[in-house]
């Protein structure tokens, strides 16, 4: 300090800062080893990096570096744990009675609160309905409608409706069910349009009520006869007749013990139609006593009277006749076909007039005791 006072003052300042400027950047002698008792330690501010590396669930200062070694089995099980999450979950195969099925609904009616929905499944494989039940049903992706089938159905064209089914209108459940193959299974309830209310309960067994009646050609009970149905000791559910050839000669519906609906008459082959009959729209109305004829078709399923349509041919020649119809094989290798005769006698009538028929038809549908009787030996 002597010295500083016979320098010239300038001089004596700049050192007095270099002095105080290296005291402040003196760095604090620490051990790595001390300890958390140690009064070096202990005598550092709070919150030092040097006195929080031994905290529980941190790394030390001498592994903090390293990098956390795994095995092989460890380093594939996280990287399938990792491709796991990011794949995409499977969607489960609807599956009813161990055929796939898919989804599709229909609606039909006004828009609005009055429009009815049904939603329904189909094989996703076309397979054939039973021809001995007595309904099948099939869905029409043209004509979007679901209908029953009268003959064997288009597997590039029908779907066979299989799995659980509902009918809704205005967000209420009018009818429920299941279908198998095509047919009616399990338990079908339906239910009030307006209170929801259970109306109905039936129990099918691939198409057959489980109450209904069941007759056999056959003391094996192999040759189908008649399906007459009864729900509660009524009839009710779709009725079918069959011919010794296994073949369909009458299909119908009941209603509270009544015919409804249309009633058909098959030919003896091929499932073709043959006649067509009008019943009452409602069972709980009384029972038509003699239904009307609204179709009637050719054996080889043209239509030759409809009523609807204004349309009466019945009077003309064959329209399936092999004569009728022009004759493209080449000359001299077939001689043209013998004309078959006219479905029925021509009648007299002046042009542009169709008079109904005045002969009735031959076939009419057959009677139905209206309470179930018991099972007996079959009838021959």
């Amino acid at each position: 300090m002597l010295l500083l006072r016979f320098w010239p003052r300038p001089v004596g300042s700049l050192l007095l800062v270099l002095l105080l400027c290296s005291a402040a950047c003196t760095r604090k002698m620490v051990s790595f080893n001390s300890r958390v008792d140690d009064p070096t330690v202990v005598a550092l501010p709070a919150g030092d990096s040097l006195t929080t590396t031994a905290r529980k669930g941190q790394p030390t200062l001498s592994t903090a570096g390293r990098k956390a070694v795994l095995t092989k089995a460890e380093e594939r099980a996280a990287k399938e744990q990792e491709k796991a999450a990011q794949r995409k979950p499977r969607k489960k195969k609807k599956i009813f009675l161990g055929e796939r099925i898919k989804r599709a609904y229909v609606k039909s009616g006004p828009k609005g609160k009055n429009q009815i929905i049904e939603i329904f499944y189909y094989l996703k494989t076309f397979q054939q309905p039973n021809p001995m039940a007595p309904a099948a049903y099939y869905f029409s992706p043209k004509k979007h409608r679901i209908f029953k089938a009268t003959s064997e159905l288009d597997p590039a064209d029908d779907k066979v409706l299989h799995g659980p089914y509902k009918k809704m209108q205005n967000n209420k459940v009018l009818e429920t069910g299941y279908f198998a193959l095509g047919t009616r299974h399990l338990r079908w309830e339906r239910f009030d349009a307006k209170s929801g209310a259970l109306t109905a309960k039936t129990h099918y067994e691939m198409g057959f009520p489980r109450d209904a009646n069941i007759s056999y050609y056959d003391a094996g009970n192999t040759m189908l006869k008649e399906v007459v149905p009864y729900v509660n000791g009524k009839l009710e559910g779709d009725y079918a007749k069959f011919t010794k050839e296994g073949k369909r000669e009458w299909t119908g519906h009941f209603e509270n013990g009544r015919r409804v609906g249309e009633w058909t008459n098959y030919w003896d082959y091929k499932t073709y139609r043959h006649y067509v009959y009008q019943y009452g729209e409602s069972g709980f109305e009384p029972e038509v006593t003699e239904p009307e004829l609204v179709r009637e078709y050719s054996h080889g399923g043209t239509v030759i009277f409809d009523k609807e349509k204004n349309l009466d041919k019945r009077g003309e020649p064959d329209p399936d006749a092999a004569g009728s119809k022009l004759d493209t094989r080449r000359p001299g290798s077939h001689g043209v076909p013998a004309p078959r005769p006219p479905v029925r006698k021509v009648q007299p009538r002046r042009p542009g007039y169709h008079p109904p028929a005045t002969t009735p038809p031959a076939a009419t549908p057959p009677p139905v005791s209206p309470t179930p009787t018991s099972t007996g030996s079959p009838t021959p």
